[in-house]
């Protein structure tokens, strides 16, 4: 009799345990339910940059755009050596799917011009940036350190002659700016020549404009063209130097050239 009575008790313990373990069941599933803010879940990753690949460097600035910024080059007559002067140097890189550059140094009877150009493929390692955007973030640092003008970043012609036209300009003041402006010697550069951002070039681009005493008492003047096309910065730097000592490049031509090489390279990667 007291193993009948044993038997039921049992049962009733194990349906007990499998209610519990029903129970459990569900509070573990609830539990594996993505967390709020999980990134992986809801959000989803930011998108690549346009370009995969980058141009060869050297071959991107075409025989004509360096006969314009490194006239030296016609003047070599043995076509070996003009061949090598237009080939450039390839700038040494690790990952050519990244960055790359290249760069050419030609003299003439006149002066010794250098130039290069660098390509960077920006790639961003966060899926929760963009390619484009930490493009942008490296390009403002660079715009950031050439520290441009304020004024000439978004004067205008308009904006020049309000300025000269202002009432609180005195006489004195005038006088002084013309007559600095009159003696003004070959290392100042024109206002509407200033280091500046640029429109229309790029998603977004700035020049700068500087002019340094070289190894001699010539002065060298370097301009640099930086630009953004989505996820690529462009670099380009056009140097050049005198031969004579008195001598000072022209501030209006070198930038004309340089930014006519950047329009040439924009053009290209939009192709």
């Amino acid at each position: 009799m007291q193993r009948k009575a044993y038997v039921p008790g049992i049962a009733a313990l194990l349906a007990a345990l499998l209610a519990g373990c029903t129970g459990g069941s569900g509070s573990n599933s609830k539990a594996a339910d993505p967390k709020p803010g999980d990134v992986s879940v809801n959000t989803p990753a930011a998108q690549p940059g346009k370009y995969r690949t980058l141009p060869e460097a050297c071959a991107a600035v075409s025989h004509d755009s360096l006969d314009s910024l490194l006239p030296g080059i016609k003047q070599i007559t043995d076509p070996d050596q003009r061949d090598t002067a237009y080939e450039g140097q390839a700038t040494l890189t690790y990952d050519t799917d990244r960055r790359v550059g290249c760069g050419w140094k030609v003299e003439s009877t006149d002066a010794t011009d250098h130039l290069s150009v660098d390509f960077e493929r920006v790639v961003s390692y966060d899926n929760a940036v963009s390619d484009d955007s930490r493009a942008e973030d490296i390009y403002a640092t660079e715009e950031t350190a050439a520290n441009l003008p304020e004024a000439s970043a978004s004067a205008t012609p308009s904006d020049t002659a309000s300025a000269t036209a202002t009432p609180s300009a005195t006489p004195s003041t005038s006088t002084s700016s013309a007559s600095a402006s009159t003696s003004a010697g070959p290392s100042q550069t024109p206002a509407d020549l200033q280091p500046r951002k640029l429109s229309g070039l790029g998603d977004e681009a700035f020049l700068d404009d500087k002019l340094n005493s070289g190894s001699s008492t010539a002065q060298q003047r370097t301009v640099t063209v930086v630009f953004r096309t989505s996820n690529v910065i462009v670099r380009i730097e056009y140097a050049e130097q005198p031969t004579a000592s008195t001598g000072t490049p022209d501030s209006e031509e070198m930038q004309d050239k340089a930014r006519n090489l950047a329009r040439k390279l924009v053009d290209r990667f939009n192709d």
